[in-house]
């Protein structure tokens, strides 16, 4: 009985560890994202503890003078070089509580970084909430795949 009880509450566990990191995956895929009438694709995905978010694809990736665009606002010099389309975005979002925080949220039109919480308000939009201090902004990207 005992054997039965052990092996019951083994089962349970690993079911509902399963089911929490199905939980957690759902924000995995491609997303379209506009931020100042720019559009934009990112992909989220795992990455060491957490999630990524990275852009794969920009709608206008050349300067008015046909020169490839890259993160020149960065704070880090040695990422300025960074084609606009391979800018993370967002770093180290874990799955707590129903939604992806403890993060980072780069916004590379300013250069700055922001804290940041990600959350499903509908199956298929992601609210991406970037903090700082009591101030915050909301941007939503709507998953493709």
């Amino acid at each position: 009985m005992k054997k039965i009880l052990i092996l019951l509450v083994l089962v349970l566990g690993f079911g509902f560890a399963a089911r929490a990191q199905h939980e957690a995956d759902k924000i995995l895929g491609v997303y379209k994202a506009e931020k100042e009438g720019r559009n934009s694709k990112v992909k989220i995905f795992k990455y060491a503890d957490g999630y990524r978010a990275q852009v794969i694809w920009l709608e206008n990736m050349k300067n008015p003078d046909g020169t490839l665009r890259t993160d020149q606002k960065n704070p880090d010099p040695s990422k300025r070089n960074t084609p606009s389309d391979k800018i993370v975005l967002v770093e180290k979002v874990v799955f707590k509580n129903g939604k992806w925080t403890d993060g980072k949220i780069y916004d590379p039109t300013s250069g700055k970084v922001y804290a940041v919480d990600m959350y499903f308000d509908a199956p298929d939009v992601l609210t991406v909430k970037g903090k700082l201090g009591p101030f915050f902004k909301r941007v939503y990207w709507k998953k493709l795949k």
